[in-house]
This record gives structure tokens, C-alpha cells and sequence, in this order.
């Protein structure tokens, strides 16, 4: 007889037991992450580089220790006559800046991107300013003088842009909102599902959902984003209690139907076109779509400064 070798149920318990630590730990690296990048800190120092930007080496180091994230501060203010108020958000008091001008045509509301504040968007408020719109630039809860630490990268943000809408539409003339990155994710999001109604919007390089943008930052490392970046989001989602999968811009378009100038960069890293060309593809109200020649993720009027303005002026003087 033939006896049965006891190495065979030992070596499968190994992998066994070897999977299941694998499995906690990537999702233990996951998890860190998601905290890093939804959870500013108070210390001193620079932001992490975009990925783009970072060495090999670099890219290994943030993969073991997460981003440096401190908390956005403004570091200018605007130069044009403005008063300081304080909205109150289901998220926290907002801090903005309120720069009315004679006889406004309207009032443009400015909302930044990721890791940004308000004093990011001075140039295109100066530019809303010359065109006879007044312009409310607002923080974003967790960044610059607003209250907390968190960032949902658009979700949570929302309702942030739903309170200054709102609070402006109880005042007279149009209301026109701008937002690049994570505030035109949180403009888009805050009409689909909150029920915002401006007058207009105009957008820059919205991403198409949670799970695209995560995926594009780890091939802009060249790391295979999966599982790592369905990790990330799904972490990410469950300590910012909401399911981060349904933070989906292509999926939210469906529901707008308000005027949208919708505009991206070329050479974006990390929006891609068929993103870009989904969302445009599925906005249900008059919309204009402007692409610009090699800008990447960054105020288009940087290297496409004409177009840009002439893109703006044209849009608003339809409206």
C-alpha cells in the first residue's frame, strides 16, 4: 500500500495562510492610503508631487509610506475689492471671498480642485471680474480657511457647492459656476443628485469616476492599478461613509441638462479623452466642448491663455 504523504495538506495550509497575509496585507496598504489621500494633516511642508513629476525611486517611497498631504492654505489674496464671508455647508462653515462688481451681468462661483484652495482660482476670478460678472471663490470644506481635514475628491464636496449656489440664488441675476478637477466633479454631482439648478456651468477636465481617476494616478506611476486602485477607492468610500464607486461624472451628466461649457487638456495625464468624450456625450442640455492644445491637468489659460479667454467670453455671452 501506498501511504499518503503529509507534506501535500501542509504545503497547501502554507499557501494558504500565505494568501490570506497577502490579502490583509494589500488591503492594509489600501487602507493607509485612501486615509492619506481623503485626510489632511496639519504639518509643515510641500504637498507630494504629482506622479508624473516623481523619480522612480520617489514613486517606491510613496508606495510604502502613502502621499504628505498637509492641509491647503491660501497664500494670496485677491487684488481686486473683495469681502470675506462664511457660509454655512452640511460639511462645515466655508470660507470665501466675495468680489462684487457695478451692474453685474450675473455672479461666477469658482471652485478648485484637489489639494487646492481658493486663492488658486485669482486669475480666472480676475478675468469673470472684466467680463461684468461678480465672483464668490469658495474653500472647499477641509481646505484653506474652511473648517475640517477631509477631502472626498467631489462627493462629500457637493454639498458644499450646493450651499453657495443656494445662498447666492436667494439674491438677484444668473448664477454661473466654474470648477477644474474635483470642483467640476463636485458641480456635476451637486445638479445629478442634490438638485443644484444654475444658470450655467462651466467645467474643467472632470474626471469620469472614482475608479478611472484612481486607476489613471497608478499608470501615471506605472503600477497596474489593479487590485490597488479598487482597494483605494473602496477604502477610501468606507471611511468617508458613501460608496465611492457611484462618484461617476460620465453617470451624472445623464441627469444635467443646464447650459455646460465643458473643456480638457490634451495633454492631460490623468483625464483621459474617453473620459472627456463620455461626459460630453451624455450631457442632455446645450453644451460646447473646447479642447486645448498641450495643456495637461492645469489652468488651461497658462499655455492657451487667447483661446481660453475667447472660449470663456463666447460661452457667457450666450447665456
Amino acid at each position: 500500500m501506498h501511504k499518503v504523504s503529509s507534506r501535500k495538506p501542509w504545503r497547501f495550509r502554507q499557501l494558504l495562510l500565505l494568501a490570506a497575509l497577502g490579502f490583509v496585507l494589500v488591503n492594509a496598504v489600501a487602507f493607509f492610503h485612501a486615509w492619506r489621500f481623503t485626510h489632511f494633516t496639519t504639518e509643515a511642508g510641500a504637498h507630494t508631487d504629482n506622479p508624473e513629476q516623481l523619480t522612480p525611486l520617489q514613486k517606491v517611497g510613496i508606495l510604502l509610506t502613502g502621499i504628505k498631504n498637509p492641509k491647503p492654505r491660501n497664500q494670496a489674496v485677491p487684488a481686486f475689492p473683495y469681502r470675506t464671508l462664511y457660509l454655512n455647508s452640511a460639511n462645515g462653515r466655508l470660507e470665501a471671498w466675495y468680489g462684487p462688481v457695478p451692474r453685474p451681468r450675473g455672479t461666477v462661483a469658482l471652485f478648485h480642485g484637489y489639494a487646492s484652495c481658493k486663492s488658486k482660482l485669482l486669475t480666472e476670478a480676475a478675468y469673470f471680474r472684466r467680463l461684468g460678472y461678480s465672483v464668490l471663490l469658495t474653500d472647499f470644506a477641509g481646505n484653506g480657511g474652511s473648517t475640517g481635514n477631509i477631502c472626498t475628491v467631489g462627493h462629500h464636496e457637493a454639498a458644499d457647492v450646493a450651499a453657495v449656489t443656494r445662498w447666492l440664488q436667494r439674491r438677484p441675476g444668473p448664477v454661473m459656476l466654474y470648477g477644474n478637477s474635483m470642483g467640476a466633479e463636485a458641480i456635476l454631482r451637486a445638479e445629478s443628485e442634490l438638485g443644484v439648478r444654475p444658470t450655467a456651468n462651466l467645467v474643467e477636465c472632470p474626471y469620469g469616476s472614482m475608479l478611472e481617476t484612481a486607476s489613471n494616478r497608478f499608470q501615471s506611476m506605472h503600477v497596474p492599478p489593479f487590485p490597488l486602485a479598487n482597494l483605494l477607492v473602496f477604502w477610501g468610500g468606507v471611511q468617508n461613509n458613501f460608496w465611492a464607486f457611484d462618484l461617476d461624472a460620465t453617470h451624472f451628466a445623464t441627469n444635467i441638462s443646464t447650459p455646460t461649457l465643458l473643456m480638457w487638456g490634451e495633454a492631460d495625464p490623468r483625464v483621459t479623452r474617453q473620459e472627456t468624450d463620455a461626459i460630453s456625450a451624455n450631457l442632455r442640455g446645450p453644451k460646447q466642448r473646447q479642447d486645448f492644445p498641450d495643456s495637461g491637468h492645469e489652468p488651461y489659460w497658462r499655455k492657451n491663455k487667447q483661446l481660453w479667454e475667447q472660449t470663456v467670453a463666447g460661452f457667457l455671452a450666450k447665456q
